[in-house]
């Protein structure tokens, strides 16, 4: 890698640097991690095609995936204002 630093044209008053070494470790760490991602949601789809394939709702299962990462007394809240509305548009 190199240590060049590269002065650009000037925006006003201002003269930026870019030192061209680290820039390029910045921008090919984000295309791994990007890579990582796509790679990650290929699995994602996969697991989620095997348990369709196994008789599971996946829009169920997605659902239950949601609900785990909030907090319990998010939740109640949610489905206690939730059974409000639907007793109010005579729904139960």
């Amino acid at each position: 890698m190199s240590d060049e630093t590269i002065e650009t044209g000037t925006a006003g008053e201002a003269t930026y640097k870019v030192a061209a070494g680290e820039l390029r470790q910045f921008i090919e760490r984000m295309e791994r991690l990007e890579a990582e991602k796509k790679d990650i949601s290929e699995q994602q789809k996969e697991v989620m095609a095997e348990a369709k394939a196994r008789g599971y709702d996946t829009k169920v299962m997605r659902k239950v995936i949601a609900l785990r990462k909030r907090e319990p007394d998010d939740i109640a809240e949610e489905e206690a204002v939730l059974e409000m509305y639907k007793e109010a548009l005579g729904m139960t």
